[in-house]
């Protein structure tokens, strides 16, 4: 009896190795999602430490004179040494520094002193990175049959990629966070006019309402506990406010705020007119539910060209294909 031969696969593996990997693979990815779900955790607990970071910088800057609150700064050693080095090659613009700073609030990152770390990441990593492809690519032969245009493509690239990253990152934690707070502004905004309706004031309510949407929308009740905060601590009650609509920045909070900065000087009803926005949220969210829903077809058009429809030719053309093959090969 002859016994036919493995069959060959990449790298040397035949069928039995190549099975066991996959099982290997399943194993661990069941053994992490078993993992995530038994550590699930409060989302909003590693966001309290900022939180009590700010109450007491609050506290301190209401207590001290007005000479002293600049000793209340923390400083870090590291970002000292960045913003030192940056400000002797002459990069360091208060300009930018504003734009990053406010990119970073829009991220959920508190620490301001972040922004000399990326601007000092835009200036190291294209060298870092650059140095590294310049090496591997010239330098250590790994190479040697690609022409100088993939060389220096691979160069380039390595450059464009370490000076955007820091950029990237940062846009990535922008616009997930800002769309985890556009879809929990409406039910924010429906707690907040029953709050304001059964007698809460502001600050209270804020409070509350971050405590409803610790769960459901952590990002959303970390910036209402900020708020809840600043209203508790600060002189200005429209300093907390503009702070709020400067973290978030949506376009349909600012008409949030204005309503609330024109409620707290004038003294007008605050319920019926967080009402009507809270109406303009939730038609404003199902409309972008149905543009969603109504670029479905064209986005699903390419997937079952590429992978449906072949498959749906060898099914019915596979063994009338085969009949032909089997008629005319006798």
């Amino acid at each position: 009896m002859h016994l036919a031969p493995h069959t060959a696969f990449p790298l040397g593996l035949d069928a039995g190795s190549l099975g066991a990997i996959f099982a290997g693979l399943a194993t661990l990815a069941a053994l992490v999602a078993l993992y995530a779900a038994l550590s699930l955790r409060n989302p909003m607990k590693h966001r309290l430490g900022a939180l009590i970071e700010r109450r007491e910088q609050l506290k301190e800057g209401s207590l001290a004179g007005q000479k002293k609150r600049a000793t209340l700064v923390r400083h870090n050693r590291a970002t000292d040494n960045m913003h030192n080095f940056l400000g002797a090659l002459k990069v360091l613009q208060d300009s930018q520094l504003a734009v990053i700073h406010h990119r970073l609030a829009k991220a959920g990152i508190r620490k301001k002193e972040l922004g000399v770390v990326v601007i000092f990441a835009r200036l190291v990593l294209p060298i870092t990175l650059g140095l590294a492809a310049a090496w591997w690519v010239y330098w250590s032969g790994a190479a040697p049959d690609w022409s100088w245009f993939m060389r220096f493509s691979i160069f380039a690239i390595a450059l464009v990629l370490g000076y955007r990253a820091p950029d990237i990152y940062l846009d990535n934690l922008v616009d997930t966070r800002t769309k985890a707070l556009r879809r929990g502004l409406p039910d924010a905004l429906d707690l907040l006019v029953i709050c304001t309706e059964a007698g809460l004031t502001i600050d209270t309510a804020f409070g509350r309402i971050a405590r409803e949407l610790e769960h459901a929308y952590p990002e959303l009740a970390d910036e209402f506990s900020l708020t809840a905060i600043e209203l508790s601590f600060l002189s200005e009650r429209r300093q907390a406010f503009e702070n709020l609509a400067y973290r978030i920045g949506l376009d349909s909070i600012k008409g949030v705020i204005n309503t609330m900065i024109q409620t707290e000087r004038y003294g007008t009803p605050l319920a019926s007119a967080l009402r009507i926005l809270a109406a303009d949220f939730r038609n404003e969210r199902m409309m972008r539910a149905e543009e969603l829903a109504a670029r479905l077809p064209a986005i699903m058009t390419l997937p079952l060209v590429l992978f449906i429809v072949p498959v749906l030719f060898v099914v019915i053309m596979g063994p009338a294909a085969c009949s032909i093959a089997d008629t005319f090969g006798r």
